[in-house]
């Protein structure tokens, strides 16, 4: 018996990889380009990440972000409402971070947590979660229709998957942080969550603002193919760079002296491998 088989295996790994970070350096060049385009035409984008927990939302958006400025592409992560804001219409604290000119909005979660999280654990009646399903598309028409690109992208994950991405977060310290008591109530109410999504996309899927699925048992596969998705669905085109004149450092002043003042310096625990 051999370890061909392994080494072969291995070798299939490494090359999947490798054509991985390529596909995905490409695609972040060409976001790099859309956030050129963004601030020059003052596109108003914005784009929401929904789906089941563990379904690989923050590894999307990681890679979307990773190589562009917080301050054009902004992340809203909103945590649970504050009482002032119970007390306010349901879609008031989202409408504050709607994207101005020359912005994109990724929502990490979004006004969708009424017919998901909040319908299923009970955190608002029937009544609200049914009218919110009524009313949204309405909502989302509006925004449409003030001039800004909405997408709105589902990522879907396997009953096995899910456990198993779980079971690693329970196993890995690293990853212990992501397993909230909201994971653990969705793993258990799988059906209940299966029927309030399932109820969610079929009525608030509208010609003006779609839902796009991402199967994601393949978090890679998942990445590129929603990446390259939102490349094709913005009608950007490349702004050509106008290269800076760097032009030239000052000269030293003649009676420069260095400041001989002790300083704390962080101590070099790396040594030359660093380099």
């Amino acid at each position: 018996m051999t370890d061909r088989p392994v080494e072969a295996q291995n070798e299939e790994t490494k090359k999947e990889a490798r054509r991985y970070e390529k596909r995905l350096a490409k695609l972040q060049v060409e976001l790099a380009y859309l956030q050129s385009w963004v601030q020059k035409s003052g596109a108003r984008i914005v784009i929401v990440f929904e789906g089941r927990d563990a379904a690989g939302k923050g590894g999307v958006i990681k890679r979307i972000t990773q190589w562009v400025s917080p301050r054009v592409f902004r992340v809203v992560a909103l945590p649970a409402p504050t009482d002032r804001e119970k007390s306010q219409m349901y879609m008031q604290r989202y409408l504050a971070h709607m994207p101005a000119a020359g912005e994109v909005v990724i929502f990490d979660r979004s006004w969708y947590n009424r017919p998901g999280v909040e319908r299923v654990m009970g955190f608002c009646t029937e009544k609200q979660a049914r009218r919110f399903l009524e009313l949204a598309p309405r909502f989302e028409a509006a925004i449409v229709e003030s001039g800004v690109t909405l997408l709105k992208y589902f990522l879907t994950v396997s009953e096995d998957e899910q456990e198993r991405r779980f079971r690693r977060r329970i196993d890995d310290p690293l990853r212990q942080w992501k397993l909230s008591p909201m994971d653990l109530e969705s793993y258990r109410k799988w059906w209940d969550y299966t029927r309030a999504y399932d109820e969610m996309i079929r009525m608030t899927d509208s010609q003006h603002a779609p839902w796009w699925i991402v199967p994601s048992d393949s978090k890679k596969r998942a990445r590129i193919n929603c990446i390259s998705h939102i490349l094709k669905s913005i009608p950007y085109e490349r702004v050509k760079f106008e290269e800076p004149d760097l032009g030239k450092r000052q000269k030293r002043p003649s009676g420069f002296i260095e400041d001989t003042t002790a300083r704390n310096v962080v101590p070099d625990i790396q040594g030359s491998a660093g380099h």
